[in-house]
């Protein structure tokens, strides 16, 4: 754990520049959401510290440096290490592209073999049992079954559900305008039981988040403000408990179900990839395994010489 301590300790002042150049760069080029962001700058910061403390610098970095770094690392998870020497691959196109580097240390080295575990998914009867587990009696149950029932519709981010406002939402057309990862924007449908709640919580249950001064924040906390994405997971967690689903679920578990159930439905894969805002089909397809497991699970159930 001593390798885990060092690598909190800050780089220096020109490290930081050269690192939030990078970062500059790349925001205005691939319009990056604040946590990838905030992950890129975590990332390059160990790293940068790292070498400091092995007498080395970013410009100077050799393959020899960048291996021995990621075995200081390897203790994190296989897809840690992946993610930490795309962060620092990055770094170094956008310097050698630059001129600020001569050269790219990271070229020769190999990035870790990821498996691909299937997404954790939820069936329909725990959807349902997760739906009904809000008190829709009391304003906050109201609000909460409101955002299950667009998220579980919709497939959104969640960053992207507490993010809403009035604005984007077309209740006459049934569709939200999300505007997703890279500022890119798309239409998702409601469907009618999503518009159902929807309706009811904006005149009976919205306005009583508001003391005076109301804004456009969709789903408000109590104090009139937009939720965050934590507190928004603490939500589903404990629904998930009510509902008696014995599983560790989080906002994007439902989000993998809306993909899922789509497909176990007979929707279009290319249709699922616009409706998630995947920018490639391949992101996407991690779906029909899931789908295919699912079929492979019924008929081992249900056939007889399953």
């Amino acid at each position: 754990m001593k390798a885990m301590t060092e690598l909190r300790v800050p780089p220096s002042e020109g490290s930081r520049q050269l690192i939030d150049g990078f970062l500059d760069a790349i925001w205005m080029e691939r319009g990056l959401s604040d946590n990838t962001l905030a992950a890129y700058r975590s990332d390059l910061y160990a790293y940068a510290a790292w070498l400091e403390k092995q007498k080395g610098q970013i410009i100077s970095a050799r393959t020899s440096d960048i291996l021995a770094y990621l075995s200081v690392v390897c203790e994190c998870s296989v897809r840690t290490v992946a993610r930490r020497l795309s962060s620092i691959r990055r770094l170094y196109e956008y310097l050698v592209r630059e001129g600020q580097a001569g050269h790219d240390p990271t070229a020769r080295v190999e990035s870790p073999r990821l498996g691909r575990p299937l997404p954790l998914s939820m069936t329909e009867t725990e959807v349902e049992a997760l739906l009904a587990a809000p008190d829709t009696d009391i304003a906050l149950g109201f609000r909460d079954r409101t955002m299950l029932e667009v998220l579980y519709a919709t497939g959104l981010r969640v960053t992207e559900l507490v993010g809403l406002t009035l604005q984007q939402v077309n209740l006459r057309q049934g569709v939200v305008r999300v505007i997703g990862k890279g500022n890119k924007e798309r239409l998702v449908p409601l469907g009618e039981e999503a518009v159902v709640w929807l309706e009811r919580f904006l005149t009976q249950g919205r306005p009583a988040f508001f003391k005076g001064n109301a804004n456009d924040t969709l789903f408000p906390t109590m104090r009139g403000r937009a939720m965050t994405r934590q507190s928004f997971w603490y939500i589903i967690k404990r629904y998930a408990r009510i509902a008696g689903i014995n599983k560790t679920l989080s906002p994007h578990v439902l989000r993998h179900a809306f993909a899922t159930h789509l497909l176990n439905h007979g929707a279009d894969l290319r249709v699922v990839q616009m409706l998630l805002g995947h920018s490639d089909i391949s992101t996407t397809q991690i779906y029909t395994h899931i789908a295919r497991e699912r079929l492979k699970d019924l008929h081992a159930r249900h056939h007889p010489r399953g």
